[in-house]
């Protein structure tokens, strides 16, 4: 398996990371070609504030499915419009799998959007309780094992062929790397799609609308590029991110990432 540090990768939605900070570490590891087509990656969480102060870590959501297996709340949760934010504290470690956007909804072979505050156990999905892959997945073992038995234990359960979800992952990554693309009516253009069948697709496979989707990796790169101090800007920024009205952009910023963003420029440089 193929091993990526956050610090060579984007930072995809979390928040605030300290790259010199070795007392939480984030790593990512590639699928297997078997199931890179629904796969984005594994990655594994791990930290050691034993004798420091706890803090909370944020995460803006990416339009993805993931699967977290943490002592006593293990689960696939369903992407959402909200910061998610968890508190770092003690000694330990989560395992997770990121699916790309689209790639989970062949194995349950229902709407996406029914995860939405309703997380899915896993049993139902991978024939395996919580108990048992949390065990063997957070217990002692090197991170290739755990990330192979995991890889192993999904192509187990590898479903048919989805040329659908195929097609929507397609459609996120344009979203992600085209930022111009601003607009669900452009989108709807940009794949010969009628609007309401792009919903539709986005509601079944992703569990999130194209507008939310849109907004969320928007306001995802305004952040990252406020931690880098690569545009402080916040005027232009808005207007770049397709912002006509800055009040507007100030209101979405809050709502997603949790302050506005002048205040999130002060953190982030200070």
């Amino acid at each position: 398996m193929k091993r990526a540090d956050y610090n060579t990768m984007p930072r995809m939605g979390v928040l605030n990371l300290d790259e010199d900070d070795k007392r939480y570490r984030l790593t990512r590891y590639a699928p297997s070609e078997a199931l890179s087509p629904l796969v984005k990656h594994f990655w594994i969480v791990s930290w050691d504030l034993n004798g420091t102060d706890p803090y909370p870590q944020h995460v803006v959501p990416n339009p993805c499915v993931n699967l977290v297996v943490e002592r006593g709340n293990t689960f696939f949760f369903g992407p959402s419009g909200q910061k998610f934010s968890y508190l770092v504290q003690g000694k330990g470690s989560v395992f997770g799998v990121k699916f790309k956007p689209g790639g989970f909804y062949p194995f349950i072979r229902t709407p996406v959007t029914t995860l939405s505050g309703n997380p899915l156990d896993v049993s139902g999905v991978l024939d395996v309780d919580a108990p048992l892959l949390e065990e063997r997945l957070l217990g002692d073992g090197s991170d290739l094992d755990k990330v192979s038995y995991m890889d192993q234990l999904l192509c187990k359960h590898l479903p048919p062929y989805d040329e659908q979800a195929i097609l929507v992952s397609q459609i996120v990554l344009q979203i992600e790397q085209q930022r111009e693309m601003l607009r669900v009516d452009d989108l709807s253009a940009s794949w010969n799609l009628h609007t309401r069948k792009l919903q539709r697709l986005f509601n079944q496979y992703v569990g999130i609308s194209p507008k939310m989707v849109i907004k969320l990796y928007r306001l995802q790169n305004a952040a990252e590029i406020m931690e880098r101090g690569m545009n402080c800007d916040l005027v232009k920024l808005s207007q770049d991110l397709g912002y006509h009205d800055q009040s507007h952009f100030i209101k979405d910023f809050k709502s997603i990432i949790g302050s506005t963003p002048e205040n999130y420029v002060k953190k982030s440089l200070s």
